[in-house]
């Protein structure tokens, strides 16, 4: 089973370039929630998912509703600076959904007060009023797969021109 990435009518091209990137790099699902603040065709969401893109398992869905409605079931987890727990603090499915709001508003309060148990964040200075959104679903993402073991994930890296055995 794969993880999955959900963005809620994200607006910054770049950020779900780059989060279209961890998720080719991790095997995670990208699910867009419309409306969307820019083309899938942007010269900037191409250049920060580089030549990614074509690898992600990408669905999009035209509102909210839309995505509930095809993903009956599923265990979601909300990132939120509102949260009362930490992302640390549940235990994460190997299939379940990393939920992440717009860059400018996060995920509705509408949708949050029904899910208390499963909202978490990220702690923070108390002066900061968020992270970047693409930094955020990295950090919340890889401890997931670290909660899941990196199940299907290369562990070890491998020199190019030198091998680990040799001394330097």
């Amino acid at each position: 089973m794969a993880m999955n990435m959900v963005l809620y009518e994200p607006e910054i091209p770049a950020n779900t370039g780059n989060i279209g990137r961890t998720c080719a790099a991790t095997g995670t699902r990208l699910h867009l929630i419309e409306p969307l603040g820019f083309s899938l065709s942007q010269k900037q969401l191409k250049r920060a998912g580089m030549d990614y893109w074509n690898e992600l398992d990408v669905t999009r869905y035209l509102n909210w509703q839309d995505f509930c409605s095809r993903n009956p079931g599923a265990r979601l987890y909300y990132a939120t600076t509102k949260a009362r727990q930490a992302y640390t603090d549940v235990h994460y499915e190997p299939d379940c959904f990393l939920v992440f709001g717009k860059e400018s508003a996060g995920i509705p309060e509408e949708i949050l007060i029904r899910h208390p148990d499963t909202c978490v964040r990220i702690p923070m200075a108390a002066q900061t009023r968020s992270l970047n959104l693409s930094n955020a679903a990295a950090i919340v993402l890889y401890e997931a797969l670290r909660q899941n073991c990196f199940a299907g994930m290369e562990q070890e890296g491998q020199l190019h021109r030198l091998s680990w055995d040799e001394q330097g």
